[in-house]
């Protein structure tokens, strides 16, 4: 089992910033990549970011096209936590964060994939309103 725990929600302005959080726990040895999802009300759940483990050096990220460019995803092996940097926010960022979890490490197309999930946190309310 593989405990993650989000943290760093909260409400910013547009065009500010926040850094979400999220601590993992439990067997995560074999955990490859690490994600977060978002769900805005009435909305599906979508991929923002994923990150692939690699070394310490590398690791091998994408992101969803409507936050390319204004938040970056990055992963801390030694305290078993990732992080995903959101600048310059847009109202329509607003949605509660999840951190998800997955053995898996392969297909990028399948890693946009919440399917290829196998944990997931209790989500983290971002909003972003003046």
């Amino acid at each position: 089992q593989v405990q993650l725990v989000e943290s760093g929600g909260g409400l910013a302005q547009p065009g500010g910033s926040l850094r979400l959080s999220c601590a993992a726990s439990g067997s995560i040895v074999s955990v490859r990549t690490m994600g977060w999802y978002r769900q805005a009300p009435g909305k599906e759940r979508e991929s923002v970011a994923f990150i692939i483990r690699g070394d310490a050096t590398n690791s091998a990220a994408d992101y969803a096209d409507s936050v390319k460019g204004r938040f970056t995803i990055s992963r801390d092996n030694a305290k078993n936590t990732v992080y995903l940097q959101m600048n310059s926010l847009k109202p329509e960022d607003t949605a509660v964060y999840y951190c998800a979890a997955s053995y898996y490490s392969g297909s990028y197309y399948r890693l946009q994939s919440q399917y290829e999930y196998d944990y997931w946190g209790q989500g983290t309310q971002v909003t972003v309103s003046s």
